[in-house]
């Protein structure tokens, strides 16, 4: 982790996170839409609709709009019908990047997504083509300062898989996508405050870009992350301070 901070990286895209909020509420909802269909509208026996809550609460989306959309997804509101899509493909650099979408019209979402990476200075690539270098997994990041020898022995309690520490000093705490809420209530539940997680795809090894490589990158990226149809990016990068 030398030269570069796991902590800004986070607390850089968690900024930028947070200005898109109005938009969030809209694909949170489609997700929590989604989970409802799969799974059921009970969170407590549908993990994935939980985690879509719990994300959905993150960012003080109204209840009003939680509920409307598990109805949406149980059946009792007319909703729309999404379709789950991944592309794969590689930005500046080469890093390696994922764009989950959920959509009603694959035929554009794929025209949008092919689009922002040829305008943007990367290219869409074929399934399976970076997923490999990318792990599924829950990940919860603690702040600088935390007491990692007592987190540690929490998270294990729980039942985390690994406990990371940072050269910046921040510590993470790694999942299974399924435990990943259950880890995460223990450890809130022990006074130890989450400053980001998720369910994610973490990258195996990262790629540090800097100067105007690393804003190229960030433009791609606010770009995807601002199509409709997509859900979430992942990517190996990381901005070098």
């Amino acid at each position: 982790m030398a030269g570069h901070s796991k902590w800004a990286n986070i607390q850089h895209r968690k900024g930028r996170q947070d200005e898109k909020r109005s938009s969030a509420f809209s694909k949170i909802a489609k997700e929590i839409t989604v989970a409802a269909k799969m799974g059921g509208g009970d969170p407590a026996f549908n993990p994935r609709l939980r985690l879509a809550i719990d994300k959905g609460k993150g960012v003080n989306m109204p209840k009003d709009k939680i509920d409307n959309a598990i109805k949406k997804g149980t059946g009792e509101l007319e909703g729309v019908e999404y379709v789950e899509i991944r592309y794969e493909g590689y930005g500046i650099g080469g890093a390696a990047v994922i764009v989950d979408c959920l959509t009603d019209n694959k035929t554009r979402t794929v025209a949008d997504v092919r689009h922002a990476f040829n305008k943007y200075g990367g290219n869409l690539g074929t399934d399976g083509c970076v997923a490999f270098q990318f792990k599924h997994c829950g990940q919860l990041l603690f702040a600088p300062g935390t007491d990692e020898s007592a987190l540690m022995e929490a998270a294990i309690d729980a039942g985390a898989d690994d406990v990371l520490s940072n050269d910046d000093g921040s510590v993470e705490v790694i999942t299974t996508p399924n435990e990943y809420m259950a880890v995460k209530e223990a450890l809130e539940a022990a006074g130890f405050k989450v400053e980001f997680g998720g369910v994610t795809m973490k990258a195996e090894n990262e790629t540090v870009l800097t100067g105007d490589d690393a804003t190229r990158m960030q433009k791609l990226i606010d770009v995807l992350e601002g199509l409709d149809d997509v859900q979430e990016v992942y990517t190996s990068v990381v901005m070098d301070e």
